[in-house]
Formats: C-alpha cells, structure tokens, sequence
C-alpha cells in the first residue's frame, strides 16, 4: 500500500512540474469506460495519457453510497487483461439467475413468467461490483502502469489535423497523439466541438438507484419486473458484517413522481419497494445508504468519428438501463478498439489513420444500434397498461421461457460472449 501510495504522489508531481511525452492515444474522460481503455492499451505497450476534469484520488469516497455496476462476462474478461478486475478492493457478486416478470405495483407478478437459470451458462451471467470499488480500481492500475500519463485535474484543448492532434493544457504545456479518444460522456465536448450530429429519446422516465438490505438471502439471483410506469429491477450485491443479505434496485418511474417516491421516508420507501417486487422472496426490506435520481434518455451519435477522433461509451450512445446494458455496451466499445488499436500498433500503422477510424465505426456502431432499438422498443412495449399489450407481452416472455436454445442466444448475447 505504501509503495502503491508513493507511486500515486509521483506520478502526480510528474504531472504537475515536467513536460508531458507525446503518446499513441490521448483519452479524454477517465471514468470507467476511458480508464479501463487507458489501462488496456498500456498492457499492450501503447502510451497513453489520459486527461479529466475531476482530480482522481478524491473519487476514491470511502463510504458505501448505494450504487453498483452489473458487469458482463466479456467486459470482466477486458478488466482482467486490462489488470483492474484484480485490483478491486470489494468482492463482487455473481448475478447466477435472473428473473423476468410482469404485473402492477401492489399486485402479485402475472403466472407467465421467464427465468434465466445457471443451466443456461456455463458461467455467471454477470458480476455485481459497487461503484467504489470500481473507482479505486481503476484510480490504482492508472497511476501504476508505466505506459500512461494521469493528468487530472486537468482542462485541454485538442488541435486535431490529418497529420496528428496536439494536446494543450491549461499550464501552458502540449504534447503530440496520433489518436484522441472521446470518453467524456452523454454531454461530450469533444463531440459537440467536432459537429457530431445527436439524436435523443425522451422516455419520461426517471430512475431511482439505491441498495436495500433483505430479509432473505437472494442467492444470486436478479429481478426484472416489468410495471405500468417503467421496470423495476433488483441485482444482488455482495453483503456486508451489517447487512449479510444485499442488494442494487434500479426503480424506474413517471419523472412526476420519481422524486416524490425518492424522499420519501425509509419505512415508508421501503414499502413502495415491497410493492413492486411482485413477489416476497427477499422479504422484507430496509433502504441502506443514499438514493439517486436520474432521468432517463437514450441518444445516439450520428458517426463515431472525426479527424483524429473517436467517440466511445456515452460519448458515442445512451441507452434505456431496462437491461442493464448500459455500461456494458461501452465496455465493448473498447474491447473492439482495444484490438483494433492494438494490431494496428503492432504493424506500426498510423493509429489516428481514417481507414481505422472506419474500421471501429464499422464494428461498433450497427450493433449499438441494435441494441438501443431493442431497449426502447422494451421500454414501450412493456411501460404500459394496455391489457392486450399485455396479454401478448406475457404470452411472449414465456414463450421464451419454453425454448431452451432461444433462452441461450439471449443469454450468450448479453453476456457479451
């Protein structure tokens, strides 16, 4: 740890007082997506630097806020090679079922039902891993790694021209990238500046994340409960001396009442959530740590790319979290660069080159597409009351259920496999 720490101080005083090195890739945004590419591309031997807003120690907050990821089988495959999965300081939890339901609040979940059991994988479907850990990760394997430069906090601006970008610093310092990788979110300015065109899709959704601690053991296993006003899901989390029986709920709601159903008293939170379970497996509940809000949306980028420019995660596409793919979706965003990245450097081919560019739109985008007009096409299917919708929906959920190989296409998919 102290070796850890002595590390981090030098890298920051680096940062700080010496000239920054030309690199291969200059990721900017260093949350999860753009850290875990930092991190994977330096395993490879390519210099990185990596620029954010946000001084990056400090988001190491110790106390447990209520918020996780569900991370799937390829991309904890990408945290492993990237160095990150070994370094989290929590244990995750496997997500071994998931439970597919549906029904009206207060109501117990309708008899058509479609389940995901561990005779559909041969290995979890995913791994439940606390936000936190997450970070700390990621903040640890960034500042450790040779090959990469942190610079956080830190504000650039980015001159990109056909024959390569050039990096400027608040400080006065630059340096030279042959790529710029945009990781800085839903409201990119690297995306804005370069003229990307955004669609966006407005759900009137806001969702409510939080954990809750249970009465009974969850085993492992996942909800998604499909409601009139939006899905509401619960993931298992690995518990704690304080409360042994965990999980993650991601409630959403019409935005009129989100807010209202969110400040609501503990006990009196606590029985909306009972409510919308649609069955009583966990027993009861009680509401652990903070809640968040935040409303729901989905957007996609035009193109993927620019001169010298390439957008992934948020940056490039957002979508409904019905299916909690979200994260995941980034995730292998980078795990299709990472290898494109990676080979082109190998042959010593310009990495910033327009054919590459077009290689990883290629890769990527047709398939994020495709997943963000599945997610919304749930979200509408499903947040409604309409009896014969309904009816269908159900007859449709356990149709899946009754044939096995359909269920596992389903599965391989999602675990991005």
């Amino acid at each position: 740890m102290a070796a850890a720490s002595a590390s981090v101080v030098q890298n920051a005083v680096i940062s700080s007082h010496q000239p920054v090195m030309d690199v291969d890739v200059c990721i900017v945004g260093a949350g999860p997506v753009g850290g875990s590419l930092a991190c994977r591309l330096a395993v490879e031997g390519l210099r990185v630097a990596i620029v954010d807003r946000a001084d990056l120690p400090p988001m190491e907050h110790p106390d447990f806020d209520g918020r996780a990821y569900a991370i799937a089988a390829g991309p904890k495959k990408l945290l492993e090679e990237a160095g990150i999965w070994q370094a989290l300081p929590l244990s995750s939890c496997p997500i071994e079922d998931i439970l597919v339901t549906d029904g009206r609040p207060g109501e117990p979940a309708s008899s058509l039902f479609l389940e995901f059991t561990r005779a559909d994988a041969n290995q979890p479907f995913g791994w439940m891993v606390e936000a936190r850990a997450l970070r700390v990760a990621l903040n640890a394997t960034l500042h450790n790694m040779p090959n990469i430069t942190v610079l956080a906090p830190a504000e650039v601006k980015v001159v990109r021209k056909p024959e390569g970008a050039i990096v400027h610093l608040q400080d006065g310092r630059s340096f030279r990238a042959s790529l710029v990788v945009a990781a800085d979110g839903r409201k990119s300015r690297l995306r804005s500046e370069s003229g990307i065109p955004l669609t966006k899709l407005s759900y009137g959704q806001t969702a409510i994340v939080c954990a809750i601690a249970h009465e009974f053991p969850h085993d492992n296993g996942a909800l998604e409960h499909f409601l009139p006003a939006g899905p509401f899901a619960q993931l298992p989390m690995a518990g704690t001396e304080e409360h042994p029986y965990l999980s993650a709920i991601v409630w959403s709601d019409k935005d009129a009442l989100a807010q209202r159903f969110a400040d609501l008293p503990n006990d009196v939170f606590a029985r909306e959530v009972e409510r919308r379970m649609g069955n009583h497996r966990l027993g009861k509940v009680t509401p652990v740590g903070r809640r968040w809000v935040y409303p729901l949306s989905a957007q996609y980028a035009q193109r993927y790319t620019d001169t010298r420019l390439l957008l992934v995660g948020d940056a490039a596409h957002g979508i409904h979290p019905i299916a909690g793919q979200g994260l995941n979706l980034g995730f292998r965003d980078i795990i299709a660069l990472s290898d494109i990245l990676v080979t082109a450097h190998s042959r010593g081919d310009d990495l910033g080159a327009p054919a590459l560019l077009a290689c990883y739109q290629a890769r990527c985008r047709p398939a994020n597409m495709l997943m963000l007009a599945a997610t919304d096409t749930l979200d509408r299917l499903f947040s409604n009351d309409n009896p014969i919708i309904r009816l269908a929906r159900d007859i449709g959920i356990v149709g899946v259920h009754r044939l096995p190989k359909l269920r596992k296409a389903f599965v391989k998919h999602a675990m991005g496999l």
